[in-house]
């Protein structure tokens, strides 16, 4: 083991959380801070320049954009023949954060996320887990490069955890799941294509869903219903349902 990996384990002020890391990961990190920052809830993150927060909301930005091409390039390989609908939506159910929820609990982020429990009590975590899980792909990134990252997550945690022809054969459908309880609480649920930002494709639908005439989630993808689902995915999350 290099010198200072062996020194960052057993020698280091943070080796007990170097341990940490490494017994998740299987890996020893190298930048250390953002590991932290990964781990670093907006709710207990404080203010550092123009209203932006040290939290891990940039590094989930990042890691989102990672694990989709990840995940992208793992299902066009295993599906050969199966047409760009089909893959579009295994793999927004492989990263939805009801999937990354379940993952991250699973593998014990629950010990290692830092937020305030005044803010976000146990009832209302609603994609704490999942945010970290995407953030912490970002900091993976960073420290250790794309191929680092890819190998990681192909034979530690899809292969490993996922199994990705159960999902395959899982309805998550978020728009019916949505629909049903906006039904039984009495409230207006709508799906809106609105324009798409410059310079994108114009092929690309953007979906905004909204509950009593509030945004509450944005989909976008060059299919209007898988665009309607992402959008409902993510009302779901700011519903908590």
């Amino acid at each position: 083991m290099p010198i200072v990996r062996l020194y960052k384990l057993h020698f280091s002020p943070n080796r007990k959380y170097v341990k940490s890391l490494k017994n998740l990961l299987g890996f020893v990190p190298g930048n250390l801070s953002l590991y932290r920052l990964a781990f670093r809830h907006k709710s207990a993150a404080q203010s550092i320049k123009k209203g932006v927060k040290n939290s891990n909301e940039r590094l989930e930005f990042l890691g989102d954009a990672v694990l989709g091409s990840v995940v992208a390039e793992v299902l066009f390989k295993m599906y050969p023949y199966e047409d760009e609908g089909f893959l579009t939506e295994l793999r927004s159910k492989i990263v939805s954060r009801v999937n990354l929820n379940m993952l991250a609990r699973k593998l014990g982020f629950e010990k290692l996320i830092e937020y305030d429990t005044r803010m976000v009590n146990s009832t209302r975590q609603g994609s704490l887990l999942g945010d970290a899980f995407e953030a912490l792909v970002g900091a993976i990134y960073l420290d250790k490069g794309y191929d680092f990252t890819k190998n990681f997550l192909v034979n530690h945690i899809i292969k490993s955890h996922i199994d990705i022809h159960k999902l395959e054969q899982t309805e998550t459908n978020f728009k019916s799941k949505l629909i049903e309880w906006c039904q039984r609480h009495s409230k207006d649920v709508s799906f809106e294509v609105t324009e798409n930002q410059e310079g994108e494709s114009n092929k690309l639908f953007t979906v905004l869903a909204s509950v009593d005439g509030e945004v509450l989630g944005m989909g976008k993808e060059f299919n209007k219903k898988n665009a309607e689902k992402l959008a409902a995915e993510k009302a779901c999350e700011a519903l908590g349902i």
